[in-house]
């Protein structure tokens, strides 16, 4: 970044049920956010990716569009029976799906926000995560394709009043994935058909040979797949997921982690050291490393280089969630959903841990920016109780922590992380806030020690009962979780146990005096 630009401030959108507010990011002044836009009614709402413009659905027939510099609506749009909306990669296109009633209908639209008139119209039957949305950019809007039957079709995204101006045949075909940055490969996956393994087949954009693919990869028992193209368009790797699990392990089917690169010198299956699903897998922001949480509980976390090479283990634990920070040096290792929420924070360059911590019932989880804050979210209609934020330091430390009665949604406001400084840079503002703050709020030492007095007069809670079952149950959730069963005894437990075994020792020493005396 250069030294005469200034660094974005970091926003938060929080929704609830009353709507909307756009926040002011960390770090708050008095410990409390600053509201950059008072509240907003609205069904939902979304950035777009590079952050310049905000989509707002107020009701299922009118949309309108903000921009995000000025947090002023500068678009609105009525569109009856909309279902489904979104915003182009740079907030230029809106696009939306309607309810069609017959086929002659066309229900997609694609909008340019400039003008508020439409560009392109055409039909699709219905709408699925892998169909939506039906058009897809690459990162910087240069390269615009659709899904249509036995095809991958493109536009000049230049005018879009041409039409479809190329298209790649592959028959079968049933999701596609355009290379994000830049948009100059498609990854095409076709299901099992008739005896035939299902494969993914990756094409060249803007190639005369285009229509032969460059990388291809077959697989059996395969359902679904998931898609995951790198910064720089070279390496994609897809998750296949099965609905049966043949071992009969695993309830939810099973899963395999596959790699191929664009210039052919890897296809084949990522080399994991542990059986069982594949819970998660992400690409770093610079697309040179990529990380994988896998295998049976507790699952284990390893980074990979861009040739499958194992770089760091992370261990193992309750892990089902991998968040890199886009500063490149962090990254937190999660298990969130179903799991007890324990995170741990990494220094993957230094290859040391930086700090743990737990976030129960969190829903949603993201680094900011600028990669010096996480947040987690706990929303409905996910969960209906506990709703709230918590936003930690890059090292685990809480930092910040509200609750709501009820809350939808809590988002950080896209920005590029080149934008802001360097991240140790970065860090030690932070670290002079956090002193800062501790200098106002450090008592003086009179009311400091009279406090410690206090609390050690105070009498110390007793320990909660705890019925014979639950030490059995907790030593399954230690050999579940990776703890010790030790650490779930109370101390009253504890010291039983030191007597129960003292007995034992007394009973064995009296039973061998006894046999020394009878002889």
């Amino acid at each position: 970044m250069a030294s005469n630009d200034i660094s974005p401030s970091l926003e938060i959108l929080v929704q609830g049920p009353d709507g909307f507010c756009l926040w002011n990011g960390p770090p708050f002044n008095n410990g409390e956010p600053g509201v950059k836009l008072e509240k907003v009614t609205c069904a939902s709402a979304k950035f777009s990716e590079n952050g310049s413009r905000l989509l707002v659905m107020k009701s299922n027939s009118l949309i309108s569009i903000y921009d995000c510099t000025s947090s002023k609506e500068i678009r609105s749009f009525e569109i009856p029976n909309v279902t489904a909306a979104t915003l182009s990669p740079c907030g230029s296109y809106l696009q939306t799906f309607q309810k069609s009633s017959t086929p002659q209908e066309k229900n997609v639209t694609l909008w340019k926000i400039e003008t508020g008139h439409p560009v392109h119209q055409h039909f699709q039957k219905s709408m699925t995560k892998t169909t939506w949305p039906s058009i897809q950019f690459s990162s910087n809007e240069a390269v615009a394709c659709r899904l249509a039957t036995n095809e991958i079709q493109f536009f000049d995204v230049g005018d879009f009043a041409k039409g479809i101006v190329h298209r790649l045949r592959v028959p079968g075909i049933a999701a596609f994935k355009l290379a994000w940055s830049p948009g100059s490969h498609v990854a095409a996956f076709v299901p099992e058909s008739k005896g035939i393994p299902a494969s993914v087949q990756i094409f060249a954009w803007g190639n005369d040979s285009q229509s032969q693919p460059i990388a291809r990869r077959s697989f059996f028992r395969c359902s679904t797949v998931q898609l995951n193209w790198n910064q720089g368009s070279t390496g994609l790797l897809v998750v296949v997921q099965s609905d049966v699990d043949k071992t009969n392990q695993s309830y939810y089917g099973e899963s395999k982690l596959n790699y191929l690169t664009t210039d052919g010198t890897h296809e084949g299956l990522v080399p994991l050291g542990k059986e069982g699903p594949v819970h998660d897998v992400r690409w770093s922001y610079s697309g040179s490393e990529f990380a994988v949480v896998y295998g049976f509980m507790p699952a284990k976390a390893t980074l990979f280089d861009k040739k499958c090479n194992p770089l760091l283990e992370l261990g193992t634990g309750p892990y089902n969630t991998i968040r890199w920070n886009p500063k490149g040096k962090f990254l937190c290792l999660a298990g969130f959903g179903n799991l007890p929420g324990d995170m741990v924070f990494w220094d993957y360059i230094d290859r040391k841990q930086l700090g743990t911590t737990k976030a129960e019932w969190s829903v949603t989880s993201e680094w900011s920016p600028d990669g010096c804050y996480f947040m987690t979210a706990t929303t409905a209609p996910r969960l209906q109780v506990d709703n709230g934020i918590k936003i930690f330091h890059y090292n685990g430390s809480l930092y910040f922590k509200k609750m709501f009665d009820k809350l939808f949604q809590a988002d950080w406001k896209p920005e590029s992380p080149d934008r802001f400084g360097d991240i140790a840079e970065l860090i030690k503002s932070v670290e002079s806030v956090k002193i800062d703050d501790k200098a106002k709020g450090q008592a003086p030492k009179s009311t400091q020690a009279s406090s410690k007095t206090t609390s050690a007069t105070t009498a110390q809670k007793p320990a909660a009962y705890r019925p014979p079952h639950a030490k059995s149950a907790a030593a399954v959730q230690a050999e579940l979780f990776g703890g010790s069963p030790a650490e779930a005894l109370s101390k009253n437990a504890l010291r039983n146990k030191k007597k129960r075994e003292k007995q034992k020792e007394k009973k064995a020493a009296d039973g061998t005096s006894a046999a020394n005396g009878s002889w």
